[in-house]
């Protein structure tokens, strides 16, 4: 008995400096199970968006999309700083001095990404466009609907392929804020536009499970396909 109550301590203090080792070393290292990276895990299973404000302050300060994704990735969460209340949480991330700002809207799949904001009375964008900076690692996000007016308008406009749809939004895609309300319930709706050929198509999306969900395509030669 005595002899294994002795290999029973060495087995626990080994294993507190193995804990502590662990969260001291690679807490920004795919520990998901940390609060911290929990968050960040959340935010990049998000649309990451930028506002034209925004996107000026990041080029002034010579920041790109890659200074964003770095901090997501081993930047530290300051949860005294961030508001985690309400239907839009607002989660500050810290890294090399400067403070990033990621918006979380209750079901909604777009976190917009501000800089040296504060968390308090900090809300969505409601005007202007947003630049699409970061899709998540997903080929098959994209989901239009799959009622008869939805395949409609993707044959007329030569959308069969989700995958294609993806494309565009990644090269020239946007957010239209002005046109999007994420206080929509059930779910909050967002417009997202995007150019192909020099003509501008808008789509009406959703966030359904996981995947981006297209209810209808707008545009001056769109067909509506509702009758």
């Amino acid at each position: 008995m005595e002899n294994f109550l002795r290999r029973l301590k060495f087995y626990g203090v080994g294993f507190g400096f193995g804990m502590i080792f662990l969260f001291f070393f690679f807490q920004n290292r795919g520990c998901s199970w940390l609060p911290g990276n929990r968050v960040k895990n959340s935010i990049l299973d998000r649309v990451l968006v930028v506002s034209d404000v925004t996107a000026s302050i990041m080029e002034e300060r010579g920041l790109g999309t890659d200074d964003i994704v770095a901090v997501l990735n081993d930047g530290d969460v300051d949860f005294d700083a961030s508001d985690k209340e309400g239907d839009s949480k607002v989660y500050i991330v810290e890294r090399d001095g400067v403070n990033y700002a990621f918006t979380l809207p209750y079901e909604s799949f777009i976190s917009e990404v501000f800089i040296d904001a504060e968390a308090n009375n900090l809300a969505p964008s409601t005007e202007g466009y947003g630049d699409i900076i970061r899709f998540p690692a997903d080929d098959n996000i994209v989901f239009p609907d799959t009622l008869d007016h939805m395949k409609c308008q993707q044959d007329s406009l030569d959308l069969e392929d989700p995958k294609e749809i993806l494309r565009l939004l990644k090269e020239n895609g946007k957010i239209d804020f002005a046109k999007s309300n994420l206080s929509e319930r059930p779910k909050p709706m967002h417009y997202l536009v995007f150019t192909r050929d020099g003509e501008e198509i808008g789509a009406k999306v959703i966030w359904y499970k996981t995947k981006l969900k297209i209810l209808v395509f707008e545009g001056e030669n769109v067909p509506d396909c509702m009758e």
